[in-house]
C-alpha cells in the first residue's frame, strides 16, 4: 500500500545507476587523456634527456697478469705454463659529495607539457688507495695500465658542459663513455700511473672535484658510492617527492622551492658488498636497487584531480536527489523522475567540462569555472521545477556550498577521508532532522497530511 513512496525511490536509483554510464566514459576519457599526457613526456625525453642517475666516480686501475699453472707434458714431466690475463681493479670513493642547484623549466608540446630540470652540481671527495692497490700475494706477476675515473650518467645527452676532472688538484679531460660496464653511459678521464703512489706500502689519499651540468626529464638519482655519501639539493620546485631507498636527513619545502640533505654510509647502504658482487657475478638486482634521489613531477596534476573529483559524483548525485526529494515530502511537490535525470545530467557534465577546461587554463580556473556554469544551469532550471525563486536561491547555495566542500576535499588529500566522513555525518544529520515529524506510513501511501504537527 506504499507504492507511490515504493516507485519513487526505485525511479530515483534506476536513474542513479543510469548516470553512472556517462560518469563511467568520462572516467575513460580521464584515463585517455593521461596516457597521451604521459606519452607527450616521454616523447618530450626522447627528444631531450630522461630522468637521470649519477653514479661514481670510481677509480679504475687496469692491469695485465702473468698467471702460472703446472701442467703434465707428453714426456709425463710437470712443467709450468704461464698466460698473460687482463683485469681491472675497481676503488670507490671513501668521501663522496654533491651540492647542486636545480631549476625547471616547462616544455609543451600542444596542450601537454612535460617538466624538465637543469642540474647545476659540484662533485667533490677522496679515494683512499690502499698499499700496492691492496694486492697481497705476487705482486711482481702484475703490470699496471695507466689508471682513470669513471662516472656513470644514465643520459649523456643531459651533458650541457665540457668535464674537467681536478685530481689533486691536476686537470684532466674527461672522454666519452664510463669504460666500465657495470656503470653503463658516462664518462672517463685518463691520468698517468706516476699520480699513484703506492708502493713500499704506503697507501694514498687522493682527491677529486669536477662540476656538473646536468637536464634531465623528472627525476634525478644518485647512488651512495662512497663509504660517506653526502648530497645536498636546493630548487626553485616546491612540490618535490623523495624517491628511493634512503629519505633525506634533512628537508625545507616552501612555495619557494626545496632544499634536502641525504647522508649515508657503508653500514646502512652495504653499496660495497653489492658493487663488488655485481662486478664479479652479474649479480646486480641489489646494486641497481640502492639508490636515492628526488622527483619533480608534479603529484596533483589535472588529471590525478579529475580523477578524484569523479569519484565523489555519484555522492553529489546522492545528494542533490536527496534534496529534491526533501523538497517534494517537505513542500509537497511534485518532481517528476525527467526532472531528476535532467539534473542528474548537468551533475555529470560538470566532470566533463572540468576535464576538457583543466587541460587549457589550469585545474582551479577550470574548477571555478565548471562549478559556476553548472550551478548557475541547475539554480535556473531548479527555480521552475520548485515553483520558486527564492527555492532555487536556497537549492543554488547549497550546492555551491558542496562544490566548494568538494574542492576542499581534493586540495587536503591527508584529511579527504575526514573531511568527508564528517560531511556525509552531518548531512545525515541535517537529512534527519528535517523529516523528524514526517509521518512515513502517511506518504507512502499519497495521504496530504503526512507531516506531523
Amino acid at each position: 500500500m506504499k507504492r507511490p513512496l515504493l516507485f519513487k525511490f526505485l525511479a530515483i536509483g534506476l536513474l542513479m545507476l543510469l548516470l553512472l554510464i556517462p560518469i563511467g566514459m568520462i572516467g575513460n576519457s580521464i584515463d585517455e587523456r593521461r596516457a597521451y599526457s604521459e606519452q607527450v613526456v616521454r616523447d618530450i625525453a626522447s627528444s631531450s634527456s630522461y630522468s637521470q642517475t649519477l653514479v661514481g666516480p670510481v677509480l679504475v686501475v687496469p692491469y695485465t697478469k702473468i698467471e702460472r699453472t703446472w701442467t703434465v707434458n707428453e714426456k709425463s714431466e710437470r712443467v709450468v705454463e704461464e698466460r698473460t690475463v687482463s683485469g681491472k681493479l675497481q676503488f670507490l670513493p671513501d668521501l663522496f659529495r654533491v651540492n647542486g642547484d636545480i631549476t625547471t623549466e616547462l616544455r609543451k608540446l600542444g596542450i601537454y607539457a612535460a617538466r624538465l630540470y637543469h642540474a647545476d652540481t659540484r662533485v667533490d671527495g677522496h679515494f683512499i688507495v690502499p698499499a700496492d692497490y691492496g694486492i697481497k700475494n705476487n705482486l711482481a706477476d702484475y703490470t699496471f695500465l695507466k689508471p682513470y675515473v669513471a662516472v656513470g650518467i644514465s643520459d649523456i645527452r643531459g651533458i650541457k658542459n665540457s668535464l674537467t676532472l681536478q685530481l689533486n688538484s691536476q686537470p684532466y679531460e674527461f672522454e666519452p663513455g664510463s669504460e666500465l660496464k657495470i656503470l653503463g653511459d658516462g664518462v672517463h678521464a685518463v691520468f698517468p700511473l706516476d699520480v699513484l703512489q703506492v708502493a713500499n706500502g704506503q697507501h694514498q689519499k687522493l682527491g677529486f672535484a669536477f662540476n656538473l651540468l646536468l637536464d634531465g626529464t623528472e627525476q634525478l638519482h644518485f647512488s651512495p658510492i662512497g663509504k660517506e655519501t653526502h648530497v645536498e639539493l636546493h630548487s626553485d620546485w616546491p612540490h618535490p617527492r623523495f624517491i628511493g631507498n634512503f629519505l633525506p636527513v634533512e628537508r625545507s619545502v616552501s612555495e619557494a622551492g626545496f632544499t634536502a640533505r641525504w647522508q649515508t654510509s657503508y653500514f646502512s647502504t652495504n653499496f660495497s658488498e653489492y658493487f663488488y658482487t655485481c662486478v664479479r657475478s652479474n649479480e646486480c638486482d641489489q646494486y641497481q636497487q640502492r639508490q636515492f634521489g628526488v622527483s619533480l613531477i608534479d603529484p596533483v596534476n589535472q588529471y590525478v584531480k579529475s580523477d578524484r573529483a569523479i569519484k565523489y559524483a555519484l555522492l553529489f548525485i546522492a545528494l542533490t536527489f536527496a534534496s529534491f526529494f526533501l523538497f517534494e515530502v517537505l513542500k509537497r511537490l511534485q518532481v517528476h523522475p525527467v526532472q531528476y535525470g535532467l539534473v542528474g545530467m548537468a551533475l555529470a557534465f560538470f566532470y566533463l567540462l572540468l576535464l576538457s577546461l583543466a587541460e587549457h587554463i589550469g585545474f582551479a580556473s577550470a574548477y571555478a569555472f565548471s562549478s559556476i556554469a553548472c550551478v548557475v544551469l541547475i539554480g535556473f532550471y531548479v527555480s521552475h521545477v520548485l515553483q520558486s525563486i527564492w527555492r532555487g536561491i536556497g537549492f543554488t547555495a547549497g550546492l555551491s556550498f558542496l562544490y566548494a566542500l568538494l574542492y576542499g576535499l581534493l586540495s587536503a588529500e591527508d584529511y579527504a577521508l575526514l573531511m568527508g566522513s564528517l560531511l556525509l555525518f552531518v548531512l545525515l544529520g541535517v537529512f534527519m532532522m528535517l523529516t523528524r515529524k514526517v509521518d512515513w506510513y502517511a506518504l507512502g501511501n499519497g495521504k496530504a497530511d503526512s507531516i506531523k504537527e
